[in-house]
């Protein structure tokens, strides 16, 4: 018995993990610039970065991240062409946070059974997420893991480079006393609290494939909606004349919620209260709780309830930054203000810091809009 047929015996499949690469390559080439070298299926990507010559000080940025239960429900109805999309949200837009430019991302997709037209719709939805972001996807890797995963199980993760020059990274030292704090539109759930959103729908006997009369759609196809990408528009933003240096600090809103993340862009000794009233959560998000028998606000923690990102900005650019990021596909408005002084925030309902990070206080307040 050949070397291979003892692999295929034991469960791995390398010719199929051969057609899957041949099946992506393309979309995968599609995301390469002049600076890639040496194009698909090398043992490690490469990109040029003599650029960073012209840099006075260039600071690379990195970030990984995967997607968490979301998978579940795109394994559950067989649709696996939008995953990648929540994938480069989730990573991507990680690296914008600290101001930075992406440049290259890998990914990893762990499976219990390589079918090269599902691994293919992964990555082909990867590299369309990349392209749009002007990320190259530069390497990836798909390993069988028979006997520790079903045939049909999958998980994906991902790791990206982005590059900064030092004095325009961004981050909670910028921020001052009266900038404006603007909340810019989440897509929906994105890919965070989906062990949640399961556990709501299990209780209330609901399937994926069951039509939701207040989503109008099925509940898979609502909770299939691909994350927002925003590294685009905010790469954009902020390499803008005038109101690029108006931006102080960014803030992703993904696990830990609303307040969570502001806060761990905040400087110590800060305090933001966002009003509730300023947006309305989509349907989805109260549609979730109704079933629940729960608030929107107790989930502030958990779901991003419409908010996707943070901007700390300027007071007297606030509007001009509002309009401009609506130009650029970004429903963005003001939610708060940033106040540096004495303020009673061990409280009930502050947030101060999160995730290691010895920041701000955030809370939410008010009612949200109907």
């Amino acid at each position: 018995m050949s070397a291979n047929s003892s692999y295929a015996a034991a469960g791995v499949d390398t010719a199929a993990g051969d057609l899957a690469v041949e099946l992506m390559k393309e979309a995968v080439a599609n995301t390469h610039g002049p600076n890639v070298l040496g194009g698909v299926g090398g043992f490690a990507g490469l990109y040029d970065l003599s650029f960073a010559k012209d840099y006075a000080r260039p600071l690379l940025a990195t970030s990984t991240d995967g997607v968490g239960t979301k998978i579940a429900i795109a394994q559950a109805l067989d649709i696996h062409d939008t995953i990648g999309q929540d994938l480069v949200g989730m990573v991507v837009d990680d690296i914008v946070v600290v101001g930075a430019t992406p440049l290259f991302m890998t990914d990893y997709i762990a499976c219990g059974k390589v079918v090269p037209d599902r691994i293919a719709a992964i990555v082909t939805g990867i590299a369309r997420a990349c392209a749009e972001t002007g990320t190259a996807l530069v390497g990836g890797e798909t390993a069988e893991h028979p006997g520790l995963m079903g045939v049909d199980d999958y998980d994906v993760a991902g790791a990206a480079v982005g590059v900064v020059e030092a004095d325009r990274a961004l981050g909670a030292e910028r921020v001052r006393d009266g900038d404006a704090v603007i909340a810019i539109e989440s897509s929906g759930l994105h890919s965070n609290g989906y062990s949640l959103v399961r556990h709501v729908l299990a209780n209330a006997n609901l399937s994926y494939t069951d039509a939701s009369a207040e989503l109008g759609t099925t509940w898979g196809e609502a909770l299939l909606e691909p994350t927002r990408l925003y590294s685009g528009p905010l790469v954009r933003l902020l390499a803008h004349d005038t109101l690029g240096a108006a931006v102080h600090s960014l803030s992703h809103v993904t696990g830990g919620g609303i307040a969570a993340n502001l806060a761990r862009v905040l400087p110590r000794g800060s305090w933001v209260e966002v009003d509730r009233s300023t947006w309305s959560p989509q349907p989805v998000f109260r549609v979730l709780n109704d079933l629940a028998g729960t608030t929107l606000e107790s989930t502030e923690g958990t779901w991003n309830l419409g908010v996707g990102f943070f901007a700390v900005v300027s007071a007297d650019a606030a509007a001009s930054v509002i309009a401009e990021l609506g130009t650029l596909g970004l429903p963005a408005w003001q939610v708060g203000t940033v106040s540096i002084g004495a303020r009673d925030v061990e409280a009930s309902g502050w947030e101060q810091g999160a995730k290691g990070v010895d920041g701000g206080a955030v809370r939410l307040v008010g009612s949200y809009a109907g």
